[in-house]
């Protein structure tokens, strides 16, 4: 059995298509020892029918004088005469090296290239944050060492907490109110306007 998938074909310069949908992509099988005996068109939308005028034989000529494919950019293209009508058309393409080739420089370049040097620089980030946080910390400790010296040993008080820069209206910047009663003793609840911190934004 010979099949042949076409993706376009012309009859004398005029299209040759699915007598059913005039899809031009069939497939051409010959079926049967018989040269003489003629093939089956067959188009993706599943319509058949039988073309009396093209025959194995003529489908193995077919077959012989396409050119193939080199290159990812070739067509396989044929040309040959039936009873005096020009058969000519594009087969479709087969697989070729260079297809190959083709798709694997650009699933590099959209795939995995991109995606090793997000890696890379990731591993680089991660080598360089903690030799920066290191020399910050360094930087820190030396600025803190000259302004002990220049204060005179400057110590700040511990107990200092500043005052709130927009003091809260509703607990005037203590942040919680307290509650008094006979009954309990004093309850202190947090301010549900600051959260407790005694400042708004």
């Amino acid at each position: 059995m010979l099949t042949l998938k076409i993706q376009q074909m012309t009859v004398n310069g005029h299209p040759y298509l699915c007598p059913d949908c005039a899809s031009q992509a069939f497939t051409l099988d010959g079926q049967g020892f018989v040269d003489a005996f003629p093939v089956w068109g067959n188009c993706w939308n599943g319509h058949s029918w039988e073309d009396p005028l093209i025959t194995i034989a003529h489908l193995k000529q077919i077959d012989e004088a396409r050119t193939g494919r080199q290159r990812a950019e070739d067509d396989d293209t044929f040309e040959i005469v039936i009873g005096g009508a020009l058969f000519a058309g594009i087969l479709h393409p087969e697989l070729t090296l260079d297809d190959l080739k083709t798709e694997a420089r650009v699933l590099w370049k959209r795939g995995l290239k991109p995606t090793l040097r997000r890696k890379k620089r990731a591993a680089l980030r991660s080598v360089k944050k903690p030799v920066a946080n290191a020399v910050a910390a360094a930087q820190a400790a030396a600025i803190g060492a000259a302004w002990g010296l220049q204060a005179g040993g400057h110590q700040p008080d511990p107990d200092y907490t500043p005052d709130p820069v927009n003091a809260c209206p509703a607990c005037n910047g203590a942040g919680g109110h307290d509650i008094e009663s006979r009954i309990h003793q004093t309850t202190r609840i947090r301010c549900s306007v600051c959260t407790g911190t005694g400042e708004i934004d």
